[in-house]
């Protein structure tokens, strides 16, 4: 097929032309259970009518207008983000990369307040924040960074799931503003820390005075069994970023603020032309309201546990498996090799899924996601990662 695009993906052989819950149908009318959801995006499933329902009554009613007015959906929506998270205000921007892009510029901004001439952020090995100049700089991938150097400076990568190299950095260091982390590193391979981490951490900013951010841009709106994974440890950050789940496919991210980064921003210290919009926000206040009536995060709960329970079992002494871990459902296989191959095997037979860090498949099913869909998820990946190993082994 001839096209004109920048090569920016190397994008799989499929088209597809519908998509219906936990279901997607290619442009050859083949039906595909989709274990992604568009990289944790369509939590929901795909064409929600209640969601449906809200995007084409508010674009028939009003789409934008400008943040230089007040927008009701807009304030609305923070009212519920506030309510549910227990923080104090919200930025709302139009993707995760500029949420974190705002998480940066209140960083960098209170440490000017506090007089400090070249403010530093803590951010962690592996991690995963976004492609634009100031995220793609926190990201803590040599791979993503290469040939866009010089990066913005101000920044200190450590270790993830390392809290003596964290105290380590703030003992060298009297410049450290912040600690920007992820729940559960999710482009770095689902990579779950200790269960006191974030509590850890919560501490070490309280003591010296540091902003907590929290990038909850894949972990956040019950993906993990709770509205954000960060309420596991019941704790709260000065800053969190979310966006993806939040819309459902339609584009909004937010930055939440509390504690001592409620205050920072004043008006001409960032801004937006369509964050915030009022579709935007009508179509997030609904991905909300079902989400909590219908108990997703309780689902991906229950459901995260048995798939990674049976897989455990059904995948034991298979050898190239090494770990299978979950939180919620945001779920690791990880192999021994290289196993990209098992997406396009995964295609063949139905099955959307993704592998990152090289060596670990990724799941990211809807929340809505039945029990009948988990084994068909389970079986096909029990069938793939078996005829693996058997060719390894010969």
């Amino acid at each position: 097929m001839s096209h004109h695009l920048i090569p920016t993906y190397a994008q799989l052989p499929v088209t597809f032309r519908k998509g219906e819950g936990v279901w997607l149908w290619d442009t050859d009318n083949k039906k595909y259970l989709d274990a992604l959801s568009g990289i944790a995006v369509c939590s929901l499933g795909h064409c929600h009518p209640k969601v449906t329902a809200a995007i084409q009554q508010q674009a028939s009613t009003l789409v934008h207008t400008s943040n230089l007015y007040h927008i009701e959906a807009q304030e609305k929506l923070s009212d519920d983000l506030i309510r549910l998270s227990k923080m104090h205000s919200v930025f709302f921007c139009n993707s995760g990369t500029e949420a974190n892009e705002a998480a940066i510029k209140i960083a960098r901004l209170y440490g000017t307040q506090k007089k400090l001439k070249s403010p530093k952020i803590i951010v962690m090995e592996n991690s995963f924040h976004g492609r634009t100049f100031g995220a793609m700089s926190a990201t803590g991938n040599k791979k993503i960074q290469q040939g866009f150097e010089p990066l913005v400076e101000g920044f200190i990568c450590v270790k993830y799931n390392d809290v003596n190299a964290i105290q380590q950095i703030i003992e060298q260091h009297d410049d450290v503003v912040a600690i920007l982390v992820e729940p559960v590193q999710g482009e770095g391979g689902v990579n779950i820390p200790a269960d006191d981490y974030l509590t850890a951490l919560r501490q070490i900013c309280d003591e010296h005075q540091l902003l907590l951010m929290l990038d909850e841009i894949q972990t956040g709106m019950a993906r993990t069994g709770k509205m954000f994974a960060h309420q596991h440890n019941e704790i709260t950050p000065d800053v969190m970023t979310l966006a993806k789940a939040l819309g459902n496919g339609f584009p909004i991210g937010a930055c939440i603020v509390a504690n001592k980064a409620s205050d920072v921003f004043s008006p001409g210290k960032h801004g937006t032309t369509f964050g915030g919009n009022p579709l935007a926000c009508c179509v997030a206040q609904t991905v909300i309201e079902i989400m909590e009536t219908e108990n997703l995060a309780k689902n991906a709960l229950t459901m995260g546990q048995t798939i990674n329970d049976t897989l455990s079992k059904k995948l034991h002494g298979i050898d190239i498996v090494q770990n299978i871990r979950n939180k919620g459902l945001m779920i690791g296989i990880e192999l021994s090799s290289n196993c990209q191959p098992l997406v396009q095997n995964a295609l063949a037979k139905g099955l959307l899924i993704n592998v990152t860090a090289e060596k670990v498949i990724r799941l990211l099913p809807p929340l809505t996601l039945t029990k009948a869909n988990s084994d068909q998820i389970i079986d096909i990946l029990v069938d793939i990662i078996t005829q693996q190993n058997k060719q390894i082994s010969l």
